[in-house]
C-alpha cells in the first residue's frame, strides 16, 4: 500500500484503474522512453506518471485524493468460475504482457510520491473501485479514471468517469453523457451489455441483438426482468432474448460490479501529494 496523503479536507476522490492506465501508458504513449545508457525501456513507468499528472493538473475540478487500484493476480477467478471463457481471448504472449514488467516500478514510484495504492490478490480492480465508490459519503465528488466502459454503471450525480481518450470537453462522463453516447441510463448498463456483448471480456451477448435493438428493448428505463411482461420479446429480434434468457442473466451477473468487498483502504478526504515530473520519479527510483 502507498503512503498516507496529507492536507485534510473534502477533496474530490480520484480512483485510478491502475492496470488500465498502465496498458494505455505502455502501448499508447507517443514516444519510447529509455534509460540514459539506452539499455532499459522505461516507457510504461514514465508514461504512467505523465498521464496521471496531466489528468490531475488539467482534467479535475480541484486537487484530489488519489487512490490507484490494481487487479489482483487471481482477480478474474471469481467470474471465470461462472464462465471459464471470461477474458479467455486475451493474448498472453510476452509482448502483450509487457506492461507487467513496469508494475513493480510503478508501485515503488507511487510509494515514493506518497500516493495510496491497493491490490487485493483475489479481486479485480473494477470491483475494488466500485466498493470504494459506493462507500464514499454522499456529497463527495468521485472521479474514476479508466477507459473501461463497465464503470458507466457507477455513474451518478456524484460519480463521473474520466476517459482521457475522448475529445476535449467530453472526457468527464456523467449520466447525460452515458445516455447521449449509448441511449441507456447508467443503472441499465449491465443489462445493455448483457444484450449487446462485451468483446473486451469475451462476453458474446445475445445473438442478433445489436446496440440499436438493445436500446429499444430497454427504453423507458427497463431492465432484463421487465422485458418478459413488456411485450417486447414477443416478436422480431426480441425472441432471441427469450431463447437465450439464462445466458443473458449470467452475462449480466458477470458485468455487474461487486460493491461490498472488504477493502483495507478507505478514502479519508485528504489531498494527495502533488505528482512530480515523471523524469524526477524515474530519477528517484535510480532507473535513469
Amino acid at each position: 500500500m502507498g503512503g498516507p496523503p496529507s492536507q485534510p479536507g473534502n477533496a474530490p476522490l480520484l480512483l485510478v484503474d491502475g492496470h488500465n492506465l498502465l496498458w494505455g501508458a505502455t502501448f499508447g504513449f507517443p514516444a519510447e522512453v529509455r534509460s540514459r545508457d539506452k539499455t532499459r525501456n522505461l516507457t510504461g513507468l514514465f508514461a504512467f506518471f505523465a498521464l496521471l499528472r496531466v489528468a490531475v493538473r488539467d482534467k479535475l475540478p480541484a486537487p484530489p485524493e488519489i487512490i490507484v487500484v490494481f487487479d489482483g493476480e487471481h482477480g478474474s477467478a471469481g467470474r471465470r468460475a461462472t464462465d471459464d471463457s471470461y477474458k479467455a481471448q486475451r493474448p498472453t504472449d510476452p509482448a502483450a504482457l509487457a506492461p507487467l514488467l513496469f508494475l513493480p516500478h510503478v508501485k515503488r514510484g507511487l510509494d515514493a510520491v506518497g500516493i495510496t495504492w491497493v491490490e487485493l490478490p483475489h479481486d479485480e480492480a473494477d470491483d475494488v473501485i466500485a466498493t470504494l465508490t459506493t462507500t464514499t459519503p454522499a456529497g463527495r465528488e468521485v472521479i474514476v479514471m479508466s477507459r473501461d466502459r463497465d464503470f458507466y454503471q457507477l455513474v451518478s450525480s456524484q460519480v463521473r468517469i474520466l476517459n482521457t481518450r475522448f475529445r476535449a470537453g467530453a472526457r468527464l462522463v456523467d449520466p447525460a453523457g452515458v445516455r447521449d453516447r449509448h441511449g441507456v441510463d447508467p443503472h441499465q448498463w449491465p443489462d445493455y451489455r448483457a444484450l449487446t456483448g462485451d468483446p473486451a471480456d469475451n462476453i458474446p451477448g445475445v445473438r442478433g441483438i445489436g446496440a440499436g435493438t438493445a436500446v429499444k428493448l430497454l427504453a423507458g428505463g427497463l431492465t432484463l426482468e421487465d422485458l418478459p411482461s413488456s411485450g417486447r420479446l414477443d416478436h422480431g429480434r426480441g425472441r432471441a432474448v427469450t431463447e437465450q434468457w439464462e445466458h443473458a442473466l449470467k452475462w449480466r451477473s458477470m458485468i455487474r460490479l461487486i460493491t461490498d468487498l472488504d477493502v483495507p483502504v478507505r478514502p479519508n478526504g485528504r489531498i494527495s501529494p502533488a505528482i512530480p515530473a515523471p523524469r524526477d520519479i524515474v530519477e528517484t527510483l535510480q532507473l535513469w
